[in-house]
């Protein structure tokens, strides 16, 4: 292995607890969110839903494999691409949709989707994709990844808090709806920590690794980006869904990536800088776009 390869970012004693608490937090924060108003676009608009939803689950690691096997970029990059590839559409990209003047129901029923399916479809995407790639499968295996582990580890932290969310906002809609700004608050900020605390520790490293992956991460994004906008211009969706599906493929939720990169694959310094990468270019990328759709009408 080269050295960002070998590079891991630990965080100190009980570190992998605070991070599970990080993931069982956040995921419970989206599922008080979740209403049945959300997923009502399913029914009034099922072609635009199921061709966001192909993008984001199949399509979009489909194409971050093929980049993978084309540009050919370390493996603990590639395991980065592979992983926020394989985690749901990031909440920001509603607030862009609305901006671009977008189908923002559309947009909140595919966040939301994709959300609820990451409990149960991001650890076996992530051990699928990454197992297609003959560098990732390598490094798994030289860091001694136990797949089953990973899954069932991964599936209960994230479907867990889900369930009990989903339940809690069915039963007590009020009492999920005062915990949910608790819980929002709480995510955000043991996000913000953890993303602090490495900065701190590996501020040199993460700088040397960070420049060094930024072409690749702007690459990685455009492509995101441009697959939704292609996949429904090809099936002549409206303006407005075309629109959506562009932020829905192309925004993630690298919050999302980092934290399982730290708690379930030993925080391999390359993932976790692709990931970080993500977080901040693709708004960067999003309000590019942003101003651009604002500046051509609705046809």
């Amino acid at each position: 292995m080269s050295e960002i390869d070998e590079f891991q970012l630990e965080l100190g004693a009980g570190s992998e607890l605070g991070m599970a608490l990080a993931l069982f937090v956040m995921m419970f924060a989206v599922a008080l969110t979740l209403k049945f108003r959300h997923f009502v676009s399913i029914c009034e608009a099922p072609k635009p839903f199921f061709i966001g939803i192909i993008g984001q689950l199949i399509l979009l690691p489909l194409l971050t494999l093929v980049l993978c096997i084309v540009i050919e970029p370390r493996p603990s990059v590639a395991l980065g691409m592979i992983l926020v590839a394989c985690c749901p559409g990031g909440n920001v990209s509603n607030m862009l949709v609305l901006l671009a003047r977008g189908n923002a129901a559309l947009s909140v029923t595919l966040t939301a989707s994709s959300s609820v399916a990451a409990a149960f479809i991001t650890p076996l995407a992530v051990v699928f994709w990454s197992s297609l790639y003959t560098p990732t499968a390598r490094l798994l295996q030289e860091i001694a990844f136990e797949p089953w582990r990973f899954l069932v580890q991964t599936t209960i932290i994230l479907g867990l808090p889900l369930l009990l969310g989903s339940f809690i906002n069915s039963r007590v809609p009020v009492l999920a709806k005062k915990l949910s700004r608790v819980f929002i608050g709480l995510g955000t900020g043991l996000l913000v920590l953890i993303i602090v605390i490495a900065m701190m520790r590996y501020w040199g490293p993460f700088l040397s690794l960070g420049f060094g992956l930024l072409g690749i991460v702007v690459m990685h994004n455009a492509c995101a980006f441009l697959l939704g906008y292609g996949l429904a211009k090809s099936f002549d969706l409206v303006s407005i869904d075309r629109r959506a599906l562009t932020f829905e493929v192309g925004i993630q939720n690298s919050g999302l990536a980092i934290v399982i990169i730290l708690s379930q694959l030993g925080g391999l310094g390359g993932a976790t800088a692709v990931a970080g990468l993500w977080g901040v270019w693709h708004i960067v990328g999003g309000l590019m776009l942003v101003a651009f759709f604002r500046l051509r009408p609705l046809t």
